[in-house]
C-alpha cells in the first residue's frame, strides 16, 4: 500500500499562508480533498499524510474536519503554538482526535534561523516528546545545525526532516548539504522525507536522473528504515504532475529489493505516524 506521507490542501484566504503569493498562479487557488483524490486513485496511492500550511490552530482543525470526511486521509500533521504557556492543554484537545497525528512550524518563514533552539521552543518540543507526538521539521540546509540540538535535547520525540532539507538540486550543488544532513543522520530518533524534491530542481527541464544523487546519498545516510515518499501536492505543481513525481522516485529506487522499497513507500509512514488503524479504514474505502 502506497502512503503519501506529505500533501497540502488549502482554501485562498481562508488562513493566512505567509509563503502564497498571486504572482505564483498555480499555488494561488484553491486545492481539496475532491481534486487530489481521483489523482491518489489512478497512481495507486491509498492514504496521505495531511500537513499543515499555515502556522493556526484554526487551520488544524479544519484540515481534521476534511480528514473526518475523506478517509484517504489517514492523518494530520498540524500545528501548535509552541512557545505558548497553555501549548499543552491544546495540544491534549488537538490529539483527542485519533487522526490528528504530529505537529510542524513553518521554520522556513522565521526570520531567525535558531528559532528551533530558542529556550521556549525546545520546551515545546519536549512537551510533544512527552505526549508521544511526532514532529516534522521544514528545515533548509542552514537550520540542520540547529536540528541536532533538538534531537539531543528530546532523545525520545520522532523528527523528520521535510523535503530533505531542501537541497540545491538546481546548482548541482552537493557538498554542503550532503555534510549537514550526514550528522543529522547519525541521530537515530530522526527520519528523513523524500519530498519536495522536483521544486528543487529546474522547474522546466528536470529529470528523475537529476534528482538521483541526492535520493542516493538520503539513502546511504538514513537506509530504508527512515526515508519515506511524499508528494508535496500541490507545491509539486510548479514543475511536475503528481504521477511524475510519483513514478520519478519508483525509477530511482527501483533497484531496491521490494522489502526496502514498500519501506519507503508506505510502512515507514505507517510506523512514524502510528497509522495502522487508519490505514486499513483507507484501504477498505478504496477497495
Amino acid at each position: 500500500m502506497i502512503i503519501d506521507s506529505h500533501q497540502h490542501f488549502w482554501q485562498v484566504g481562508h488562513f493566512d499562508y505567509p509563503w502564497m503569493s498571486s504572482e505564483v498562479e498555480v499555488l494561488y487557488q484553491d486545492y481539496l480533498p475532491s481534486q487530489l483524490e481521483p489523482i491518489l486513485k489512478e497512481c495507486g496511492v491509498r492514504a496521505t499524510i495531511l500537513v499543515q500550511a499555515s502556522n493556526s490552530l484554526a487551520e488544524s482543525y479544519w484540515l481534521l474536519n476534511l480528514a473526518e470526511r475523506h478517509p484517504f486521509i489517514a492523518g494530520v500533521v498540524g500545528w501548535v503554538d509552541l512557545k505558548h504557556p497553555e501549548m499543552e492543554q491544546e495540544l491534549e484537545v488537538l490529539t483527542a482526535n485519533p487522526k490528528f497525528k504530529g505537529v510542524r512550524h513553518l521554520v522556513e518563514s522565521e526570520p531567525a534561523d535558531d528559532w528551533l533552539v530558542q529556550p521556549s521552543v525546545l520546551q515545546g518540543l519536549q512537551v510533544l516528546e512527552k505526549h508521544r507526538v511526532p514532529y516534522d521539521l521544514l528545515v533548509h540546509t542552514r537550520h540542520l545545525n540547529h536540528v541536532k540540538t533538538v534531537a539531543e535535547a528530546c532523545p525520545n520525540l520522532r523528527l523528520v526532516v521535510d523535503h530533505m532539507a531542501k537541497p540545491p538540486i538546481a546548482s548541482e550543488e552537493i557538498a554542503n548539504w550532503a555534510s549537514a544532513l550526514k550528522e543529522v543522520a547519525t541521530y537515530p530518533n530522526i527520519s528523513c522525507k523524500l519530498s519536495g524534491l522536483v521544486t528543487e530542481a529546474n522547474w522546466t527541464s528536470w529529470t528523475a536522473e537529476d534528482l538521483r544523487p541526492y535520493i542516493e546519498r538520503a539513502l546511504e545516510l538514513f537506509g530504508s528504515n527512515r526515508l519515506m515518499f511524499g508528494s508535496d501536492w500541490p507545491v509539486c505543481l510548479l514543475a511536475s504532475s503528481y504521477p511524475k513525481v510519483l513514478e520519478s522516485f519508483q525509477s530511482v529506487l527501483a533497484d531496491l529489493a521490494e522489502e526496502d522499497r514498500n519501506r519507503i513507500f508506505g510502512e515507514n509512514a505507517t510506523e512514524f505516524y502510528r497509522l495502522r488503524g487508519e490505514a486499513d479504514k483507507a484501504w477498505a474505502s478504496s477497495s
